[in-house]
């Protein structure tokens, strides 16, 4: 058996779930273990993407969970990060153009 973390944050919690698996699971089958998505029922934890340690894993059915892992679950991204900061600059240039 390996010891591992798997972690979810949302927006209102974070619930970090201590799960002993057996050797030679993959990241996602571990996600599935661990129970996680009875605690967030309204995502699909089966889809979202997996990193260790902050660093996403590019095929989370391939990859096998190593001793002291922590699985962390990301949600998808409600609004695209670039979007955001375009229409931030729009709105910073229209009030400079405004008072100017």
């Amino acid at each position: 058996m390996v010891e591992i973390e798997v972690v979810h944050a949302a927006v209102d919690r974070q619930v970090l779930l201590q799960v002993k698996v057996p050797a030679g699971t993959s990241l996602r089958a571990a996600v599935q273990m661990s129970g996680m998505a009875e605690q967030f029922p309204q995502w699909m934890l089966a889809d979202c993407p997996l990193g260790i340690f902050g660093k996403v894993v590019s095929d989370p059915d391939a990859r096998v969970v190593q001793p002291g892992d922590r699985i962390e679950i990301y949600r998808p991204l409600l609004a695209d990060p670039k979007e955001i900061r375009r229409q931030r600059a729009a709105r910073a240039a229209k009030i400079r153009q405004q008072n100017s």
